[in-house]
């Protein structure tokens, strides 16, 4: 079962804090080389082939020995880990805040529109979709990680305290396309779970679900998630790794990939990206929902 709560029947908020954030940083330091991998290949607008590959991949250590390549793939670390910390902390602790701001104010519309139990589930999804639009406030460091990533250039030596004094608003490009992206895929990822956990796992009370039903529900709905967002984060791939000096539109770069690289170019990375949710998922929740308890103890 799903580990207790503490004493008082509630975590705190700190203890919420410290056990997500530690959450994300493990999770960061087993999945990043992957995240990596599906972000050059996104960024890549040549023919993949098995001889392209490694330089695409691997770029300057592409001939290197192997724990020189290995260690290539982990760009943008700092960056990284302070996107994904304050991510897993506003996406464990936000989308059941959401639930419950939905359930308190329009559970009756809910309820008479999908009936009680697809509206239990509605308010679920429609909790993940406001989520993911909210995450839009980090994208900055989600722009800094994924340009350390892909275009490292871009960085010419400056700190990111210079980046964001000189570049402001410039970190927010992309910001409608990463809300186009966010809101179908969070839908997407709390739906599908909530689904696949009452009507194919047969649990109502989502909070005593097991390991193995919440391992089960969570792979169906980070593949739905990841699928459904597949376009829309290649093109704010695309969007984000350009130099800073360099505006591209969403339009263009869609145009510029149906001429160039065809439909399929859509779901560049997406192999790499569903073989890791799986192990990435059931680690990042497993985790967290162990320290949250943990940390309640003292904090």
């Amino acid at each position: 079962m799903s580990p207790p709560t503490s004493a008082n029947g509630k975590d705190s908020a700190a203890a919420r804090i410290l056990g997500s954030g530690t959450s994300g940083i493990a999770e960061l330091l087993i999945f990043h080389p992957v995240d990596t991998v599906a972000k050059r290949l996104m960024s890549n607008k040549a023919k993949v082939s098995f001889s392209t590959l490694s330089p695409i991949i691997f770029r300057d250590a592409a001939s290197k020995p192997l724990v020189t390549k290995f260690l290539s793939l982990f760009p943008g670390l700092g960056y990284a880990a302070g996107y994904k910390v304050a991510q897993r902390v506003y996406k464990f602790g936000g989308q059941p805040w959401f639930n419950d701001l939905i359930n308190k104010h329009y559970k009756t519309q809910f309820t008479n529109t999908f009936g009680e139990r697809k509206g239990r589930m509605m308010a679920q999804a429609a909790a993940g979709s406001l989520t993911g639009i909210g995450e839009v406030v980090l994208l900055p460091l989600d722009a800094l990680k994924i340009k350390r990533q892909v275009n490292p250039e871009a960085f010419r030596g400056r700190g990111v305290v210079r980046i964001f004094m000189e570049e402001g608003t410039t970190l927010y490009r992309g910001w409608g396309w990463t809300m186009a992206r966010n809101a179908p895929g969070s839908f997407a990822l709390f739906g599908a779970s909530a689904v696949t956990k009452e009507y194919i796992l047969g649990v109502s009370d989502f909070s005593k679900a097991t390991w193995g039903q919440n391992f089960i529900a969570s792979i169906a709905g980070a593949v739905a998630s990841i699928t459904v967002a597949a376009p829309l984060d290649t093109v704010k791939t695309r969007i984000q790794n350009a130099n800073f000096e360099r505006k591209v539109s969403g339009v263009t770069v869609i145009k510029d990939l149906i001429k160039n690289e065809g439909p399929s170019a859509f779901f560049k990375g997406l192999t790499p990206k569903i073989l890791v949710v799986g192990p990435k998922l059931v680690f990042s929740y497993t985790l967290a929902q162990s320290l949250i308890p943990l940390f309640s103890k003292y904090v």
